[in-house]
């Protein structure tokens, strides 16, 4: 296997490394700070947000989250569950007008057996797919290649998002 160096996710890595503290918690910290554009929140409700995710499986690569500290969907009130689900919504119709795939996974992965990379505060991944996305080179050489830029799309939704607002 390839070794792809990636010492800008350090700051990632020491802030998951203790999840359980929601003091730790990165999510709780990009929610806390207020800066959006820093931080890549390009929606925000009254008990979720909407953030690119910064390690993307593929471009637009979306994480919807409750604002509050939780780690399973039981844990939600109704009026959460509700606003969470509705923002789910509103990213995937956002990252349609955005930038136009042509299907959508939408999921969550609880736990971190099952793949949650940041087990202790529940988020739901909306993650564009196009024909051909993936190809030759996660097969053969382990590499995903991103081909349009964190900035370019948080632009291209926050367009898409003002757009929607006039209609509105």
């Amino acid at each position: 296997m390839n070794i792809l160096w990636a010492p800008w996710r350090e700051q990632y890595v020491v802030k998951a490394a203790n999840p359980s503290k929601k003091d730790n918690c990165v999510f709780c910290a990009v929610l806390k700070e207020r800066k959006d554009r820093k931080n890549l929140i390009f929606l925000r409700t009254e008990h979720s947000f909407a953030v690119l995710n910064i390690y993307p499986f593929n471009g637009g690569h979306s994480l919807v989250i409750p604002n509050r500290h939780v780690q399973d969907l039981s844990q939600l009130n109704e009026e959460e569950m509700k606003d969470l689900m509705d923002l789910v919504i509103r990213t995937k119709e956002l990252t349609t007008k955005a930038i136009a795939p042509q299907a959508f996974n939408i999921g969550l992965n609880i736990g971190h057996i099952a793949g949650a990379g940041i087990p202790h505060h529940l988020h739901v991944h909306v993650v564009p797919r196009w024909k051909g996305d993936v190809n030759f080179m996660p097969a053969i050489f382990e590499t995903k290649v991103m081909p349009i830029s964190l900035t370019t799309v948080y632009k291209k939704f926050k367009d898409a998002d003002k757009t929607r607002n006039r209609k509105a």
